[in-house]
């Protein structure tokens, strides 16, 4: 059986967005959940960046456009936020993409826009 990967640290983060989600409900904006979340990542002592700049990169050359992930955590989860009626295909190519550029194995892409928090798990196959 395979291991889980980033174990202990995705159930940490899980755990932050479960208890703002609980918290506040849904109904707010995206920025609301970003702000709290980055409360409770403090207080939960979770190490993050907030939308840390992207370049984007072809063929060696930066294209100049930017990409922020809402949060990197541990310096090597992705946690993209949303705050919608249900988590469409682009949201996980958007994450997919950030976890590309940042070379993670792990992206958390979590949906607050509803009565109970959906998180889809992002695993980044070697190689690709």
């Amino acid at each position: 059986m395979d291991q889980i990967i980033y174990k202990d640290e995705a159930y940490k983060i899980v755990g932050a967005m479960m208890t703002v989600h609980n918290e506040l409900g849904c109904g707010f904006l995206e920025a609301i959940y970003q702000e709290a979340l980055e409360i409770e990542f403090q207080l939960q002592c979770i190490p993050y960046e907030r939308e840390k700049e992207l370049d984007i990169v072809y063929k060696g050359r930066s294209i100049g456009k930017k990409y922020r992930p809402d949060f990197i955590c541990y310096n090597k989860i992705i946690v993209e936020l949303k705050a919608v009626e249900k988590l469409l295909p682009e949201f996980k190519a958007q994450t997919l993409n950030y976890m590309k550029m940042t070379n993670s194995k792990l992206g958390l892409l979590a949906n607050f826009g509803q009565p109970s928090l959906e998180v889809q798990r992002l695993v980044r196959i070697q190689g690709w």
